[in-house]
């Protein structure tokens, strides 16, 4: 599903709160998905799983990041990410069932954290971002 004029605007109006912060935002995620899903710890076997790690942090940084790189480029998120597309597809082999669930709990994060801006069509906007950036995280996989 391709993202119209206003899922842009909706991404772009809040996108800057998070990227304010990756390390937090970023890191809050990957938290909350490694506790709800244990089997997406898989790939990180040297990380202290503690909530603030510093390598929770620093890969939450490295997802958001990586984000705010495709919220640059909403028209050709394929091409702002076709070299974490190889790593993660070619390299880490990462389930691609993962991304969506990383997605949920970045929704999460945000709406904790940004109530007032994250309304029903902020909310709509971002899932519809995060879902075409899983699709093109996952497109090497085919």
């Amino acid at each position: 599903m391709a993202l119209n004029a206003d899922d842009k605007a909706h991404v772009q109006a809040i996108w800057p709160s998070v990227a304010s912060h990756p390390d937090q935002y970023g890191g809050e995620a990957l938290y909350r998905m490694f506790v709800s899903s244990p089997q997406t710890k898989t790939y990180f076997p040297n990380f202290d799983m503690h909530k603030d790690s510093p390598q929770i942090l620093a890969h939450g940084k490295k997802v958001v990041n990586a984000l705010t790189e495709a919220s640059k480029h909403m028209d050709d998120i394929d091409g702002a990410l076709s070299k974490l597309s190889d790593l993660h597809a070619y390299d880490m082999r990462v389930d691609p069932g993962n991304f969506k669930i990383l997605a949920h709990h970045i929704l999460v994060t945000i709406a904790t954290h940004f109530p007032d801006k994250f309304d029903c069509l902020t909310h709509q906007a971002l899932d519809k971002f995060l879902a075409a950036v899983g699709t093109a995280l996952t497109s090497k996989y085919r």
